[in-house]
C-alpha cells in the first residue's frame, strides 16, 4: 500500500510581512530579491486560503539616524531638492513603491512610518506598545554611555559613528554606534576605534538616560521559544545556531599576549571563569555571571590598555534615545522628550501596516486582532539573516511581554501572538558579499529592468535555495568578464517561462486553432492525467508550507517539461480527431494547473494565459479548484473558445538586450 505524505495545514488567516527598506535610499537587488519571496509565498497563500485572509504589508522605515545622517550629507553637498527630512523620505517611499510595482510585487499596502494616516497610526500603536511593557514590568530607565561629538556639541546616535565591531568573528566592515552592518548589538563604549561621522574625529562617551527593554531577563522563556520552532520543519538550523548564540552568558576575548597583564589585574576583576579550551587558542574566553559585572570588567580592561572583544549575549534592547527625527515616546520614569529608537517602532510597525489597510477597505478598529492575535492566523516574516537578532530574541520577547507580568509560550486568543520568522541567507554579487554602505556596491533593482524581465529575475531568485546557503548572484549583463559565447546564469530559470512553457501554449494554441477552429474540445480528462497533476500539486503545496521555494521551482519545472513531452510524444499517435481532442483536452488540463502553481511566481503572464484560454480569473487560480476538472473553470461568455493567439506571440517574453546577445553568441 502506498504511503501518503499528509497535506501540511494552513492557517486560516495570514499576515506576510517584508523587510523595511530604510527611507534615505532607493532600493539595490537584494531588497528586492528578499521582498519578492514574501510576495510569492503571500500570492500562494491568496490562491490557497482565499485572498480576503492575506494581508502582505511592508512600507519605508522613515525614521533614525540613517534617514538623518543622509539628509545632512545630502544637503552639505549643496542643491538639496528637500525643505526638510519629511519631504527626503516621502520621495524615497515613492520611488521605493514603484520599483516593487516594477517587479510585480503586489502589497496590499506599502505604507510609510512617518507618513500620513499610517505614519498617525504607528505613532499610536508605538505608545501603546511602550506604556503595556512598562505596566508589565519590562521596560526600566537606565543610565549608559553615548558618543558625544565635542566640535558639534551634539550627541550622536547609530551612523553618526562609524568604528569595528566589537564582537569577537565578526567581519562587518561597519560598527555603528552599538550596532553593526550584521546585525550585532553591543554596549556603546565597547565600539572599537569610533570615529564621528559629523567632525572625523574620535568622539567623548556621555551618561545619558534612556529607556530599555529588559532583554537579558527573558532568557528562560526565549530558550523554550527557540526550542519549540527549532522541531518545526520550516525552521532553517542556521537560524536557531545563530540565535542560540545571544543566550550564552557574557564573555570577553583577550589576545594571549596580555595573559600575564590578565592575570595581574584579576584581584580588581569581577569573578569570572576562564573557559580557553586549550593553549593553542590565539584567544583567552573569560565568562561573567551576569552583564553588568562584564562591562565593569570591560571598563578595568580598558584603562589597563589590554584590548578586548565582547561573545554575543543578550544586552537590555535601548528603546528610546534623542534624536528629533522619531516616533514621540511618552514619559516613563521621569525620562521625556525623547523619541523611540528606531529598531523597536520598526518592529511593530507591521501591525500599523495592518491596521492602516484594514482600516482604508472600511474593516471595523478592531480587525487586525484576527490576524495578529488569533491562533487561527499566522504572521510570516521574511527577512535577511542579518536582523535574525531583532526579529528573533528582541521583537519575540516584546511581543510575548504584551500579554501581561508572566507570559505564556502558547498565547492565549486575543493576545499578540509569535510570529514564524522565515530568514534568508546572504544573496552574494559576483561570490562577494555587497551592501550599500560596504566596498562592493550592489547594482540599483532599476537597472537590471535593463536587462531582464520581472518575470525572469522573479523565478531566478525564487530558484536559489537561500533557506540554507550563500547564494551567488552574476548576471551576465553585469559581468565585465563574460564573453559573448557564455550561457547567463540569471535567465537560466527563466527559460521554463520563456522557451519550455511558451512552446507549449504555443504548440496547443495553434493545434486547437488549425484542427477544432479555435474552440476546445470537450473529451474526458484520463486517470493518469489528473493524477500526475495531484502529484505536481501536493508536491508544490508541501514545499511551499516549508518556504523551500527552489524545490517548488523543481516541481513546477519537471511538471512543465512533462507537459511538453507528453504532447511531443502523443501527437503523432493522435491520427484521429477524437484521439486530438483526447490529447487536447488532457493537455489543456495539465497547463490549467500549471498555470495556477506559476501564478505566485508570475501573476501578470499567467493572468493573461488564462484570459486567452478563457478561464474564470476568480476561479481559476483558486485552490479550492485546483484539483477539478478545468472545464468547470472556463468563462461562460467564450463558449470554450481560445483567444486567438497570433503567430510567433509569446507569454514571456525576453528583453532586446537578451535578443541582440543571442544573435553575437550565434556571430550575427
Amino acid at each position: 500500500m502506498e504511503f501518503v505524505k499528509p497535506r501540511p495545514n494552513f492557517p486560516k488567516r495570514a499576515v506576510v510581512t517584508s523587510g523595511m527598506p530604510y527611507g534615505n535610499k532607493t532600493l539595490h537587488y537584494g531588497h528586492v530579491g528578499m521582498t519578492l519571496r514574501a510576495d510569492i509565498f503571500a500570492r500562494f497563500l491568496r490562491d490557497r486560503i482565499g485572498a480576503e485572509n492575506v494581508v502582505f504589508v511592508s512600507g519605508t522605515d522613515c525614521y533614525g539616524s540613517t534617514a538623518v545622517e543622509s539628509f545632512r550629507q545630502l544637503k552639505e553637498k549643496g542643491n538639496c531638492p528637500f525643505n526638510n527630512l519629511s519631504e527626503y523620505v516621502a520621495f524615497n517611499h515613492e520611488k521605493q513603491k514603484q520599483i516593487f510595482l516594477d517587479y510585480q510585487i503586489g502589497f496590499n499596502f506599502f505604507g510609510a512610518s512617518a507618513l500620513g494616516r499610517a505614519g498617525e497610526i504607528h505613532r499610536e500603536v508605538s505608545r501603546d506598545f511602550v506604556t503595556t511593557l512598562f505596566k508589565n514590568g519590562m521596560v526600566k530607565k537606565h543610565t549608559s554611555y553615548q558618543f558625544y561629538d565635542t566640535k558639534f556639541n551634539c550627541l550622536l546616535n547609530g551612523r553618526q559613528v562609524v568604528g569595528k565591531c566589537p564582537i569577537e568573528g565578526c567581519t562587518s566592515e561597519h560598527g555603528y554606534a552599538d550596532e553593526c552592518s550584521l546585525g550585532h548589538q553591543y554596549l556603546p563604549q565597547d565600539l572599537i576605534d569610533p570615529v564621528s561621522t559629523l567632525s572625523g574625529e574620535k568622539p567623548k562617551l556621555v551618561k545619558v538616560e534612556n529607556l530599555y527593554f529588559s532583554l537579558e531577563d527573558c532568557i528562560p522563556i526565549l530558550s523554550d521559544w527557540i526550542t519549540s520552532i527549532e522541531k518545526d520543519g520550516d525552521t532553517p538550523q542556521f537560524m536557531v545556531k545563530e540565535i542560540r548564540e545571544f543566550f550564552k552568558k557574557p564573555e570577553i576575548y583577550i589576545k594571549r599576549e596580555y595573559a600575564t597583564k590578565l592575570s595581574e589585574l584579576k584581584p580588581l576583576l569581577p569573578p569570572y571563569t576562564d573557559t580557553t579550551k586549550n593553549d593553542k587558542m590565539p584567544s583567552l574566553t573569560i565568562v561573567f555571571e551576569t552583564l553588568p559585572e562584564r562591562e565593569r570588567a570591560c571598563e578595568i580592561l580598558a584603562k589597563n590598555e589590554i584590548k578586548y572583544r565582547t561573545g554575543k549575549t543578550l544586552t537590555p534592547f535601548r528603546l528610546t534615545g534623542d534624536i528629533d527625527w522619531g516616533v514621540p515616546c511618552p514619559e516613563i520614569e521621569g525620562v521625556k522628550n525623547q523619541t523611540f529608537y528606531v529598531w523597536p517602532e520598526s518592529l511593530w510597525a507591521p501591525i500599523s501596516f495592518t491596521k492602516t489597510y484594514l482600516e482604508s477597505i472600511g474593516k471595523p478598529a478592531d480587525e487586525w486582532k484576527k490576524f495578529w492575535c488569533s491562533k487561527n492566523s499566522q504572521v510570516y516574516q521574511f527577512m535577511g539573516e542579518d536582523n535574525l537578532y531583532f526579529y528573533g530574541p528582541a521583537q519575540q520577547a516584546m511581543f510575548l511581554y504584551m500579554q501581561g507580568k508572566n507570559p505564556q509560550l502558547n498565547a492565549p486568543e486575543g493576545k499578540l501572538q509569535l510570529t514564524k520568522i522565515c530568514p534568508i541567507k546572504s544573496i552574494l554579487y559576483m561570490n562577494s558579499k555587497a551592501s550599500s554602505s560596504g566596498a562592493v556596491k550592489p547594482p540599483m533593482a532599476s537597472e537590471f529592468l535593463r536587462y531582464y524581465t520581472p518575470e525572469q529575475f522573479r523565478i531566478h531568485f525564487m530558484a536559489m535555495n537561500l533557506a540554507n546557503n550563500n547564494v551567488g548572484l552574476s548576471p551576465k549583463a553585469f559581468n565585465p568578464n563574460a564573453k559573448p559565447e557564455d550561457a547567463d546564469p540569471m535567465v537560466l530559470e527563466g527559460n521554463l517561462l520563456t522557451n519550455v512553457y511558451n512552446r507549449i501554449l504555443r504548440t496547443v494554441f495553434y493545434s486547437t486553432q488549425n484542427n477544432f477552429g479555435g474552440v476546445i474540445p470537450r473529451a474526458e480528462i484520463s486517470a493518469e492525467t489528473l493524477s500526475a497533476c495531484k502529484k505536481a500539486i501536493l508536491d508544490v503545496e508541501r514545499f511551499m508550507a516549508d518556504k523551500k521555494f527552489h524545490q517548488v521551482y523543481n516541481a513546477i519545472d519537471v511538471f512543465i517539461r512533462n507537459i511538453n513531452k507528453t504532447w511531443a510524444k502523443e501527437v503523432n499517435l493522435a491520427d484521429t480527431s477524437d484521439k486530438l481532442a483526447t490529447l487536447t483536452a488532457n493537455t489543456l488540463q495539465m497547463l490549467f494547473v500549471a498555470n495556477t502553481l506559476l501564478h505566485p511566481v508570475a501573476p501578470v503572464g499567467t493572468e493573461n494565459v488564462a484570459d486567452y484560454i478563457g478561464l474564470d480569473k476568480t476561479k481559476c487560480f483558486s485552490w479550492d479548484n485546483i484539483f477539478g476538472n478545468f472545464y468547470s473553470v472556463l468563462n461562460n461568455s467564450n463558449n470554450g473558445k481560445l483567444k486567438t493567439l497570433k503567430e510567433k506571440e509569446d507569454f514571456f517574453k525576453k528583453t532586446e538586450y537578451q535578443l541582440q546577445e543571442f544573435l553575437k553568441s550565434k556571430g550575427e
